[in-house]
């Protein structure tokens, strides 16, 4: 095993890795298996229609509904939530560049990926995969694409606080040129923030 999640456990054999959907106890038998089967098809979609708007994603091998597992290809690579603060500067602003277009692509096509961190993306030659979309969606609404927004400008406020507006604004940038409605949804992601500082100052 290599990790563990809230959902599942992430196993390593070979070249795969094998992502498989534990059973929850304190859910009704039938519906916790229909739930982990329906997760872990929406996943594998999610990662095909990623791939196809044009987003390194890993290859998927295998789909197993009776044992909810995901079988794809190992990326071996560098996380980059292990390697933004180490780089230069220019490299830092590439890279985030890089990471906003694929963002930008996921939106254009209505992807959330759910889980928009650092610690969910790979580089392995020069190209940035983005891993892990079990918390991701298919919707076209502006709010929800403001909330994975939300979550990757917290990610860089926690794990690269050093380098936050500089990543932020190379990351918007290269989001701005793949999703023609970038101003409406940053104006939402402004008042996600807003939102959330009001009910944690009450």
């Amino acid at each position: 095993m290599i990790g563990k999640g809230a959902e599942a456990n992430i196993y390593l054999d070979g070249n795969s890795v094998i992502k498989k959907r534990i059973k929850k106890v304190y859910r009704v038998k039938e519906l916790d298996e229909s739930l982990r089967r329906v997760r872990t098809k929406k996943e594998a979609k999610l990662i095909s229609m990623a791939r196809a708007a044009g987003v390194p994603t890993p290859f998927i091998t295998d789909i197993d509904s009776t044992k909810t597992s995901l079988t794809i290809d190992y990326v071996n690579g560098s996380q980059i939530k292990k390697i933004l603060n180490a780089i230069s500067k220019d490299e830092r602003k590439k890279m985030c560049r890089e990471i906003g277009r694929s963002a930008g692509k996921l939106h254009k096509n209505h992807i959330i990926h759910g889980d928009l961190t650092t610690s969910n993306m790979i580089l392995k030659d020069d190209k940035i995969y983005f891993i892990d979309f079990g918390l991701g969606e298919i919707n076209e609404a502006i709010e929800a694409k403001g909330v994975d927004l939300l979550v990757f400008k917290k990610s860089l406020r926690s794990t690269h606080f050093k380098y936050e507006k500089e990543c932020l604004d190379a990351f918007l940038e290269g989001y701005s040129t793949e999703h023609r409605d970038c101003a409406e949804i940053l104006k939402r992601l402004d008042t996600i923030e807003k939102r959330g500082r009001y009910f944690s100052e009450r």
